[in-house]
């Protein structure tokens, strides 16, 4: 397996693993692009495997994360996926491996995961069993793990913030979110809409486009969080039949 690192210079030709084939999402690989792009300048790098599939790293210091966290010193890994046919082969370790050289000299890697396995969070058992462990938890279900290089190095921790589980008072459907997903700019829009006309609710979007507001974000994931009269419901992309589940689950008020 050939692995490659997708730069400024070559960002334009590679494709960046997500979305390969989903037409409706082309203006959000575009704005991915061009958040990438601006990350590299501050150190981000993106590493896949030389295929067209979904087998990548994306990391870049901690100072510098889209993420509501104290942890100086630390490499954050913002992305972090090996799917289909690609899976259980070894790929995700040689990424990591990668990942932890580009490391060295800091004082390890810190992630986002979650309680439970999720969609879009990185697993929790196959960071465990590679060595990291779990440092600090958000409501409802985040957790902040991290492997530490250096054992007198000051554990990483999500800001209080990102403990609040809401936001300020807002009416019905509020989605918060940035540009790190090419999957996110396709469903903010009609998705939203679709579900503001089928279930009657007020539907409002934040936009995140500085890394300081990521920074002191309300909720640990900043690509896409969507809360319901101000409180939090859901880190994952809304359909409306995802929508619909949620509703009929929380019994959902007007």
């Amino acid at each position: 397996m050939n692995f490659l690192r997708v730069t400024e210079e070559n960002i334009a030709s590679e494709h960046i693993c997500c979305a390969l084939a989903d037409k409706k999402t082309s203006r959000g690989v575009a704005l991915k692009k061009e958040w990438l792009q601006n990350r590299f300048q501050e150190g981000l790098i993106f590493q896949k495997a030389d295929v067209q599939g979904k087998v990548f790293i994306e990391y870049l210091p901690a100072e510098n994360a889209w993420c509501p966290i104290y942890a100086a010193g630390y490499m954050f890994i913002n992305c972090f996926w090996v799917a289909g046919k690609y899976q259980k082969k070894g790929y995700g370790t040689m990424l990591l491996k990668q990942c932890m050289q580009a490391a060295a000299g800091k004082n390890g890697l810190v992630i986002i995961s979650s309680n439970k396995k999720r969609p879009y969070l990185a697993d929790k058992a196959y960071l465990l069993k590679k060595g990291f462990e779990v440092v600090d938890q958000a409501p409802p279900y985040f957790e902040l793990l991290v492997q530490r290089f250096k054992s007198a190095a000051p554990l990483p921790s999500f800001k209080a913030c990102a403990k609040t589980n809401k936001i300020e008072k807002s009416k019905g459907l509020t989605v918060v979110y940035t540009d790190q997903c090419p999957y996110v700019d396709h469903y903010i829009h009609s998705e939203l809409d679709a579900i503001g006309t089928e279930f009657e609710i007020p539907i409002k979007r934040i936009k995140i486009d500085r890394k300081e507001q990521a920074q002191n974000a309300h909720v640990p994931f900043t690509t896409y969080s969507a809360f319901y009269n101000s409180e939090f419901l859901t880190h994952e992309i809304l359909t409306k039949a995802k929508f619909k589940k949620l509703w009929d689950q929380f019994q959902l008020q007007k």
